[in-house]
């Protein structure tokens, strides 16, 4: 059964539909950047899709074969994965930062058949241990390090000449051809980046990104053709892939993309180039910015007083404010956090000074979205609300008050883990469609989410009590000289984790033996703050970062 379609003639629930009336509407417009390097115009975008389109076909390609993606962010990377969806090749976006077994593995599980990747990566593949695999081709310059059918090697040696034949005068809007997709036809595979245990691939069909990129045209409506977007999260990680890449693309926006690792220094110097309306981060860039840049300032003597002053205040926080706005860009609408909770002082300071920003909870499985809330309307310590064409439910007696698992059922949600019906029957226990998220939370009575934990990491107190480890480590990582922590439970007890903020105690040219005293005065502030069962027997200082994923969540299960 085919899609209905809408006034404008664009079928209804199409992906590929918006897709190509993005490109055809805004064809002359830029599209895609790498700060420094590569520029696509939207009909270039159209051109080099049309290319890869002649590349699937010769290597035999059918409509819900697979394609590996791996490699950094570029504009190269979002055009072949562009080139995947419009053609109903199923995208496996593989992040650069796996381990070459892992890659190996995840190629291999999902029975891909062409490799798109960074040459740095491909060195260290070895194509024996592939051997499914017809050829890989370089994101870069899309040349072919490797085949093994001759008709690909052709098709690649002599793309221009293909292309010139299958378009002799001239390729425009009307040769535009995108694969019709079906509301539940598998458009992506996403492998998630395992901050509790091992990669699952996630089976997202076209509803799913549809819907999630339906809900950003109506409700992100300050995003306009031509207005500029930083992409500084991973492409290979769904809130990077879908809200900060794909959903800008179709808006007609302009995308430009890191190519160095985003220190801050590099991400503020991008803000100031490029200007962007819309910011999407995780917490960790944010808060960096913030305790390194502006809280400095605030914690002067001076400033301290002048802060207590009537009127002087709202003077102080105004000007900065528009020093801070200044420093993303100056035209900067929204600033939308995902992936862990923003640090509780951060988010204080910026809701006092009217920042634009809000937090927003999703997750691989819904492609991702799950709740969200415009800045405007935001609260404080919330996730915001249930999405369009979504439902949220909590498992819980009293949902207000007592935190229960987070269950969910809509557009968005995933098809279930490939290969894995074990792992997909313990989120989907039964047929009614609503799937357990994994996450512990609470809902309002105005329909705001609050996130308390994930339910692998809840601990439990020595008397039944449920402990939030996450809830401990937000109030400890307010602490002096706190960079990130982690709760485990050792020996029937609580510990603390800590990585200091080394930087921040260079600056004081304070000792390992300071810090270490300050971590003890810390231990003593935190179980002043918590319950009794929730206390913290100890504070033990951890000398190298924690481990992440590449949404900058920690592999809690390496320290338990």
């Amino acid at each position: 059964m085919k899609n209905s379609t809408d006034k404008q003639g664009v079928n209804d629930k199409s992906l590929n539909a918006l897709i190509k009336k993005a490109v055809a509407d805004n064809w002359d417009r830029m599209a895609l950047s790498d700060l420094g390097g590569t520029n696509y115009q939207f009909c270039d975008v159209a051109i080099w899709i049309a290319k890869l389109h002649i590349l699937f076909d010769s290597a035999g390609l059918r409509r819900g074969d697979k394609v590996a993606i791996c490699g950094k962010n570029s504009s190269n990377w979002a055009v072949t994965f562009l080139a995947c969806l419009t053609r109903g090749i199923v995208a496996v976006p593989i992040l650069h930062e796996f381990k070459p077994d892992t890659v190996h593995h995840l190629i291999n599980h999902s029975e891909a058949k062409l490799l798109f990747v960074d040459a740095s990566i491909w060195e260290n593949l070895d194509e024996r241990l592939l051997p499914n695999l017809i050829g890989a081709i370089y994101i870069s310059e899309f040349g072919m390090p490797f085949s093994r059918s001759e008709a690909l090697t052709e098709a690649r040696n002599n793309i221009n000449e293909r292309f010139g034949k299958l378009y002799p005068y001239a390729f425009t809007r009307e040769n535009i051809d995108y694969y019709e997709d079906q509301p539940q036809d598998t458009a992506v595979i996403n492998y998630t980046s395992g901050s509790t245990g091992m990669s699952k691939g996630v089976e997202l069909p076209f509803l799913s990104l549809w819907s999630n990129i339906r809900f950003a045209l109506d409700n992100l409506e300050f995003l306009k053709p031509g207005t500029n977007v930083v992409n500084m999260l991973p492409l290979a990680h769904m809130y990077g892939m879908v809200i900060e890449m794909l959903n800008p693309f179709v808006h007609g926006c302009h995308c430009f993309f890191l190519t160095k690792l985003p220190s801050p220094k590099i991400i503020l110097k991008a803000f100031a180039d490029v200007k962007p309306a819309l910011i999407i981060t995780v917490p960790l860039i944010m808060e960096k910015i913030i305790r390194n840049k502006v809280f400095p300032l605030l914690d002067k003597p001076l400033m301290k007083v002048l802060l207590k002053v009537p009127y002087m205040d709202d003077y102080l926080l105004a000007k900065v404010k528009e020093n801070l706005m200044q420093a993303f860009g100056g035209n900067l609408k929204e600033l939308i956090i995902g992936g862990a909770p923003l640090n509780a002082d951060v988010e204080r300071f910026l809701y006092r000074i009217g920042f634009p920003i809000t937090v927003g909870y999703g997750m691989t499985e819904c492609g991702p979205l799950i709740s969200y809330s415009p800045h405007e309307t935001s609260k404080p310590n919330t996730v915001g609300k249930v999405v369009d064409r979504m439902e949220v439910r909590i498992d819980s007696p009293d949902p207000a008050n007592i935190p229960g698992n987070i269950l969910v059922r809509g557009d968005n949600v995933m098809k279930g883990y490939l290969k894995n019906p074990k792992a997909t029957k313990e989120v989907f226990p039964d047929d009614s469609g609503w799937m357990n998220t994994g996450d512990l939370g609470t809902i309002d009575e105005d329909g705001f989410i609050s996130i308390k934990g994930r339910s692998k990491t809840m601990i439990l107190g020595p008397s039944g009590q449920n402990i939030y480890p996450e809830e401990i480590e937000q109030k400890l990582n307010n602490l002096p000289y706190v960079n990130e922590s982690l709760i485990i439970e050792r020996n029937g007890a609580l510990e603390a984790l800590v990585y200091p903020d080394f930087d921040a105690a260079q600056t004081q040219s304070l000792t390992m033996e300071d810090l270490e005293k300050i971590m003890a005065q810390n231990l003593v502030a935190l179980n002043n703050e918590v319950p009794a069962y929730s206390k913290v027997k100890a504070i033990k200082i951890m000398e190298e970062e924690f481990e992440k994923t590449p949404k900058r969540s920690i592999k809690r299960y390496l320290y338990q």
